[in-house]
């Protein structure tokens, strides 16, 4: 499955020397419930089958737990929970996508775990080619689409990962979730 989110270097220096060229960005694509979402190929490390998964206390409901990724603590997300639907079922095909998060340190990141249903493709999409996020209709919140598409006749929704992954939001949510632990 890596080699999913390898890109040939030789078309990504055709494209960057062609003069007046449409400008193209890559994203990985895959399913989530049904609907096809995306995130952009830059903030992606790796994708590895579901495994392993350890569970953490006091933890916000759309984080499912932790991995061990060569010796670093991951926290993985479910997706489709934090996008206020009922979890994800682990089936044959459920991937965690690595996702490199930034901070609220400028210049720093932090890995995350995604669980998806299952992993599309990489797609180029044109940015001419990318709609603004709608203000109504998504069943998501509109901060946490970057654009949608329309790719083979079907709409692709484009993530914005700075949004639906915020560390700060998630560490409030943790908050929350801890709060309501101890008074229950």
């Amino acid at each position: 499955m890596n080699a999913l989110v390898q890109t040939n270097a030789k078309t990504v220096a055709a494209q960057a020397g062609a003069v007046g060229a449409v400008e193209e960005k890559q994203y990985l694509t895959f399913m989530l419930g049904g609907e096809m979402f995306s995130l952009s190929i830059l903030c992606i490390k790796e994708i590895i089958w579901y495994a392993n998964l350890t569970e953490v206390p006091m933890m916000p409901a759309c984080i499912r737990g932790v991995i061990n990724l060569r010796g670093a603590v991951v926290p993985v997300m479910d997706l489709s929970n934090r996008f206020g639907k009922p979890s994800t079922p682990v089936v044959k095909s459920t991937c965690i996508v690595i996702v490199e998060v930034p901070t609220a340190v400028e210049g720093e990141h932090q890995n995350m775990g995604v669980v998806v249903d299952s992993v599309q493709a990489v797609l180029e999409i044109p940015t001419a080619e990318i709609e603004p996020a709608p203000s109504f209709g998504a069943r998501i919140r509109s901060e946490f689409i970057e654009g949608i598409a329309k790719v083979g006749g079907k709409f692709v929704i484009l993530l914005n990962v700075g949004k639906v992954l915020s560390m700060e939001e998630i560490g409030q949510m943790g908050q929350v979730a801890a709060m309501a632990e101890l008074e229950g």
